[in-house]
């Protein structure tokens, strides 16, 4: 059995342009290939970079792409812009693999110029995600004809977990055999408890004091506003801390502003951090959480829960897409059960889900034992189950069997 040759990874995201799970992903699956085997990253921005089997290149914007159109559809044609340099750039790898559906067309056209396989992981998915249409606009449907082109044309689809996989079965007539479940993973050496806290103390935060986090971006998926709306229940000896910022649209953003003005009047324990953190920072925060909040409505993995839990940090969260198979209830964390409307992602009874997650959090920041067993066995289940040395070589297993059978 021989190993591919090369790989080349199309993404969006990478460093140092990394906003989201998928970029977290690439940035450890590319550096952890690389060890194996040469990696080629054809990305949105202007990197330009060799380290080592490792090559990187950046494909800048499409000037044109904002003029004389609908601004919210400015992402989605700039996606097939930069998609088609990154496919017409002779290419010598043996397997692509593609990261989110704005390289998804450049990974189809990629397979039909240079006659190589094409593995695509799907770390959420269009139909799925029906807020877009906010943000997109009729781009939205632009992104999900990208998604479904590139999904059916696929010759291996890696799903982040055991749902997600369900989901593609549900939405695209993909056989089975073609979709092979691939979790996330955590770098075991930098992701882990630290004493340091400077990056609290300068952001306002007490680390002598227990509190709440939430790490991520202002978006409906990640469900920050249930969070917030939870606050008043929230035990008042505890900080809550938001590091979240990047609204999708100024709506949500002006809805979250306005909500956490509500919600924190006459509480001073309120830190709301808006700008982007340095990773170490990020590690810091977690570190010291009592216990960290994962509200989102829809997930297909959850990649922040692997941070928090690697710091040896108790996650409540809810019970949504693939968290159930990071967060294990009782052991690791709690997690909230979410009953959503039929075809969307609004929950059927929002305050009892957000005064569900305030229990949540009480019953386990107010225990200092409890908090401290769940720290201890999330930082055991991350280094039993998710390292990316572990992913890596099940990535490369997959490129093999395609090897084999084309």
């Amino acid at each position: 059995m021989n190993d591919p040759g090369k790989v080349a990874l199309f993404t969006n995201e990478y460093p140092p342009n990394v906003y989201g799970g998928a970029g977290v992903h690439v940035e450890y699956l590319s550096r952890e290939l690389s060890r194996l085997l040469p990696v080629e990253v054809r990305c949105f921005g202007n990197q330009d970079l060799t380290e080592g089997q490792l090559k990187v290149k950046g494909y800048e914007p499409w000037a044109e792409a904002k003029q004389n159109t609908d601004l919210r559809f400015a992402g989605a044609l700039d996606a097939l812009y930069r998609s088609l340099c990154m496919a017409k750039d002779t290419l010598d790898a043996d397997v692509v693999h593609c990261h989110t559906w704005y390289t998804q067309i450049a990974g189809f056209l990629a397979k039909k110029l240079w006659n190589v396989p094409l593995v695509l992981t799907i770390h959420s998915l269009e139909p799925l995600r029906p807020w877009k249409v906010e943000q997109l606009g009729a781009g939205y449907h632009l992104s999900s004809w990208i998604e479904k082109t590139g999904i059916e044309d696929a010759d291996a689809v890696i799903a982040v977990s055991q749902e997600t996989r369900a989901d593609v079965l549900k939405f695209f007539p993909v056989p089975p055999e073609k979709i092979h479940v691939i979790h996330n993973g955590i770098d075991l050496d930098e992701y882990r408890a630290t004493p340091a806290s400077d990056a609290l103390v300068k952001r306002g935060v007490d680390p002598t004091k227990p509190f709440v986090l939430f790490v991520g971006r202002i978006t409906r998926q990640k469900g920050i506003i249930h969070l917030v709306n939870a606050i008043p229940s929230i035990d008042p000896s505890l900080q809550v801390v938001l590091c979240a910022g990047a609204p999708d649209t100024p709506e949500i953003g002006r809805e979250m502003t306005e909500r956490a003005a509500e919600v924190t009047a006459g509480r001073s324990n309120v830190i709301w951090i808006q700008e982007m953190l340095p990773r170490a920072d990020v590690i810091q925060f977690y570190s010291h959480a009592a216990v960290f909040c994962c509200p989102s409505v829809y997930e297909p993995f959850g990649i922040i829960n692997l941070e928090a839990m690697a710091c040896e940090t108790a996650v409540v969260a809810s019970a949504v897409g693939g968290i159930p198979e990071v967060v294990v209830p009782g052991e690791t964390g709690l997690l909230v059960p979410l009953q959503l409307k039929a075809g969307t992602f609004d929950p059927v009874d929002p305050q009892q889900f957000s005064q569900d997650l305030a229990a949540a959090i009480n019953q386990v920041a107010l225990n200092p034992e409890l908090r401290a067993t769940f720290g201890r066995n999330g930082r055991k289940r991350v280094e039993d189950h998710f390292s990316w040395t572990a992913i890596a070589h099940k990535t490369l297993e997959l490129y093999r069997s395609l090897k084999q059978s084309s």
